[in-house]
């Protein structure tokens, strides 16, 4: 292993000695904090500036036609998906009931009243 020697440099000698002159920072404890409030204020004005293209349109959107059935006793939510489904994807019935009903889970209850897509 080979040790490389500098020669001292001694920055009393320059003109305009001073901890800027040679090239060194250092922040204190309020400059630290000024840093931090400076790029938490940026990193909100840009969260700020994408979040506005998510907020909602001045078109009428047209409301999704509804029936409301009530659940029989032993009936699930994909036999009532199935029956609405038509031919089509059960599991994507199933997650639109969900949704109209505003369900966290499948698991419904004999007497529940539920939103269903209209029949067609």
């Amino acid at each position: 292993m080979s040790t490389m020697v500098l020669p001292a440099v001694h920055t009393s000698t320059r003109l305009g000695a001073g901890p800027s002159a040679a090239g060194h920072v250092r922040l204190t404890r309020r400059g630290r904090l000024a840093v931090f409030v400076v790029g938490l204020l940026v990193a909100v004005a840009i969260a700020v500036a994408f979040a506005g293209g998510s907020v909602a349109t001045s078109e009428k959107g047209e409301p999704v036609p509804t029936d409301t059935i009530v659940v029989g006793t032993g009936v699930t939510l994909w036999d009532i998906a199935s029956a609405r489904a038509e031919g089509g994807d059960v599991r994507d019935m199933m997650s639109t009931i969900q949704q109209l009903n505003h369900l966290d889970s499948g698991m419904l209850v004999a007497g529940q009243r539920l939103r269903v897509p209209a029949a067609g």
